[in-house]
This record gives C-alpha cells, sequence and structure tokens, in this order.
C-alpha cells in the first residue's frame, strides 16, 4: 500500500466524514447507546417515526455502567432501600449484573419512592420531591441515555429545560429581545402542579408517538406507577412524574412538547423553560387570544392553569417574574423571593456566634456572592450597590460582637471598619464587578 504524501495526500472516506459530522452535532448523546450509524438513522428518519428493538440498548452493559456513573457523581439520598450510593457501589460488578439480567429476563420492577416535602426557595411554602432507589436512578439513567436523542429531535426552539446545550440564560436572552422588539403584553403562565398532575394515559400516548418497544413502554408505565412512599402512607400514584426521579425532566418535555408547536405553529412568541413559560405579545388584544389558546389546550390535555398566577401584564407598567429575575420595561432584576433566597444564605454565613475567623467567613460568603453574581449580573445596576451595603453591616456586626458590643454595625463602625478594609479582606464587591462586566461589555 502507497503511504501519502504531501502531493498526494491521504483522502478520508465519504461515510467516515459524515459519520464524525453527524457524531459532533450529537456528541451529548451517550456513545454506549448512539453508534454513528443510530445517529445518521436518526437525522434521516426511521420507517413510520416509530424506532423498536431499544431494551437491549436499555440493559447494555456499558449503558449501565454509564448511567451508574452519573448517579455516583450527583450523588444524592437513599431511597426506600437505604441504600447509598457507596453501598451500591462496593458491589457494583454484581449490582450491574443483576440489574441487566432482571431488565433482560423481563423481572425488573421499580421499588417504591421515598417522597419528601423540601422548601420553596423565598417562601414557606413546600413542594414534593421524589427520591427513588439507587438501584432505580440506575435504570432510569440508561432509559433516558436511550430516549433522550429520539426526543429531542422534536422539541421546539424555544422550549429551554433540561435539554443538552441550552439553559436558564438562553431563555432569558430570549425573553430580553423580544422585549426589547416591542413585545412587552406578557401571558404569564402558571401550571398548577404540573408535575403532579401530568395524566399517565396521555403522556404514554405521546411516547408511543415515538417508541413502538412494547418493553421499553412496559417500562416507562412502571416508573410512573412506582408507589409512593410518605412517611408512613403509600400509594400508587394515579398521574404525575415525579420531580427528584431522572426520567421526569424528559417526560414532563414530551408532554409539553406538542403546545410548543401548537402556540408556535399560530404564530405566537412562546418561551418555556420546563414549566415555567411566558408567551410575549405586540398587543394585549393578541395576548387574551393566546391565553385562550393556552386554556383550550391545557383543558384538553388534563392539566390545569392557576386561577391567579395565570394572567396578563404589561411589563411596561406591571412587570413580571421569570427564572428568578424581575422585568420591569426593558430591565431586569432579581425577583423578590431570589433575593429573599439570597439574603437567607448570607445570613446563614455571617452569624455572630460563628466562631472562625474573618478570613474563613469572608471566603465562604465569597463562594456564595461569585455564585449568585454570575447568575444575576444582567440586573440593573441599582440592585448591587445596597446589597454590598447590607453584607458589610453583616460583618460589621460581627466584628462589634468580638469586641464585647451588642447590637448590629452601624454609625462609628463605618470608620473603625471603612469599606476599604473590606476590600482588603478581599471581600468580593458586586456593584465594582458589575461596573466592571458592563465597561467589557460596552469595549
Amino acid at each position: 500500500m502507497n503511504q501519502a504524501t504531501d502531493d498526494n495526500p491521504a483522502t478520508v472516506p465519504t461515510t467516515a466524514k459524515q459519520a464524525g459530522e453527524v457524531r459532533a452535532r450529537w456528541a451529548w448523546a451517550e456513545p454506549s447507546v448512539w453508534t454513528d450509524r443510530m445517529l445518521t438513522a436518526l437525522e434521516q428518519g426511521v420507517k413510520g417515526g416509530i424506532w423498536f428493538s431499544l431494551i437491549d440498548k436499555v440493559y447494555a452493559p456499558a449503558n449501565l455502567f454509564a448511567s451508574y456513573a452519573k448517579v455516583a457523581a450527583n450523588g444524592g439520598a437513599s431511597g426506600v432501600d437505604h441504600v447509598t450510593v457507596e453501598d451500591f457501589t462496593k458491589q457494583l460488578a454484581r449490582n450491574l449484573e443483576k440489574l441487566a439480567a432482571h431488565l433482560k429476563d423481563g423481572i425488573y420492577r421499580p421499588q417504591q419512592v421515598r417522597r419528601v416535602n423540601i422548601p420553596k426557595p423565598g417562601t414557606k411554602e413546600t413542594r414534593p420531591l421524589g427520591i427513588p432507589t439507587v438501584r432505580d436512578r440506575v435504570v432510569q439513567g440508561a432509559l433516558r441515555h436511550v430516549l433522550e436523542p429520539i426526543f429531542e429531535r422534536q422539541f421546539a426552539q424555544h422550549s429551554y429545560g433540561f435539554r443538552p446545550g441550552r439553559g436558564c440564560k438562553d431563555a432569558l436572552r430570549r425573553v430580553d429581545k423580544l422585549l426589547k422588539q416591542g413585545c412587552h403584553y406578557v401571558v404569564d403562565v402558571d401550571l398548577k402542579s404540573y408535575f403532579d398532575t401530568i395524566p399517565h394515559d396521555k403522556l404514554l400516548d405521546e411516547v408511543r408517538k415515538y417508541v413502538g418497544d412494547g418493553r421499553v413502554l412496559a417500562l416507562i408505565e412502571a416508573f410512573l406507577k412506582a408507589e409512593i412512599l410518605d412517611g408512613l402512607r403509600h400509594w400508587t400514584p394515579e398521574s404525575g412524574a415525579p420531580q427528584g426521579a431522572v426520567l421526569s425532566p424528559l417526560l414532563s418535555n414530551l408532554y409539553l412538547n406538542e403546545l410548543d408547536h401548537h402556540m408556535a405553529r399560530s404564530g405566537y412568541e412562546m418561551t418555556r423553560y420546563a414549566d415555567d413559560l411566558v408567551i410575549q405579545c405586540r398587543t394585549r388584544e393578541e395576548a387574551e387570544r393566546a391565553l385562550a389558546l393556552v386554556q383550550a389546550w391545557t383543558a384538553q390535555a388534563g392539566l390545569t392553569l392557576h386561577p391567579t398566577k395565570t394572567k396578563i401584564v404589561d411589563a411596561e407598567t406591571d412587570g413580571f417574574d421569570f427564572l428568578g429575575y424581575r422585568f420591569v420595561k426593558h430591565r431586569r432584576f432579581p425577583r423578590r423571593k431570589s433575593l429573599a433566597k439570597f439574603r437567607d444564605a448570607i445570613r446563614a454565613k455571617t452569624r455572630r456566634t460563628a466562631g472562625r475567623s474573618l478570613n474563613m467567613i469572608v471566603t465562604d460568603v465569597n463562594r456564595t456572592l461569585r455564585g449568585w453574581f454570575e447568575y444575576f449580573k444582567h440586573s440593573n445596576r441599582s440592585t448591587f450597590p445596597g446589597l454590598d451595603a447590607w453584607i458589610r453591616m453583616r460583618l460589621r456586626s460581627i466584628l462589634r460582637k468580638w469586641q464585647g458590643r451588642s447590637g448590629r454595625g452601624r454609625g462609628a463602625d463605618h470608620h473603625r471598619w471603612p469599606n476599604a478594609y473590606f476590600t482588603k479582606q478581599g471581600l468580593f464587591n458586586l456593584t465594582t464587578t458589575h461596573d466592571l462586566v458592563s465597561q467589557s461589555c460596552r469595549r
């Protein structure tokens, strides 16, 4: 065989080049499941648009191991069997082999889902969170590896939640862009208890549009109908894809996919992140028509709109909340609940009885400040000076306590420990950083 030279370079087969290109477009797809050949079929379309013979991809050892690796990286609490990720890992080979065998033989059954109620940030309310066992999380992850590319190909451009390569900031940019284009009449849609109310039969009908493998369908249904254990109470759910389950984000996106396309076909500008969605219009009349369309669709889909939280607002006068931000005119602010959550986090790290050095406290506080600023840096500048002053007050109060004084930092404390003192201590300054970011953007 002749070696390639600079004058006569080796050629790359067209099929290899095409395979490389399709792999690049689906780089996030699990490679142990989605071969180049399968990805090409995904893009070109399979017969009838329905995929069969998928269960063997679910229980493939490499797929189960890849799913386990993600479960282990995410950590999380144990389920009803009290088996932790560490416990599962100790007998990893045996556990994965057992899962593969049970899935292959059709005898795998999900265990109960432990339900806990966690606080809603910035409120006194709670929301239910389902915690499957580690073994069930591994199987759900393997199932998601198989299903996600199939569903992802169907999803609309303006859907951003829990999708590869997309996130909150993309959704916020779209909302901001539409506001600047004059779409300031906003249909603020609130789907009441969405994750707990998705009808199982209708959801499975949506899955059947793309999946024809009966064993995979049965596995999805088994997860949806897995018994819930809440304290001493237990029941079999008739609806819902509980938050906390690995499959829930994917299935919840699929169920709202038809609404996404329905609104787009009707000419409306909708932006959705999971169950948070807004529709932006140029006139109130247009917004009223959009709301009527959503009301009709949700009614036939078996979902409920919150009677008071679902409303039409004028962003120029009323403002609206979306993904942690408050939009008013063309400006953004952290919404009230976001600020409350932020202040609670800082309070927890700046208690006067903390018993740590100032350096340790500042280092700890900075971690929260940097993360919070990274998300809320697009807020109006007026957001930050008051927060900086409040944080310094919390630190001055600690210093007063160390000197045997009571109460919070005030008055003469500003001279004892001026703002420059905290700058020397390395305290992250929200206002200064915002100004630097703004100058960089203008350049």
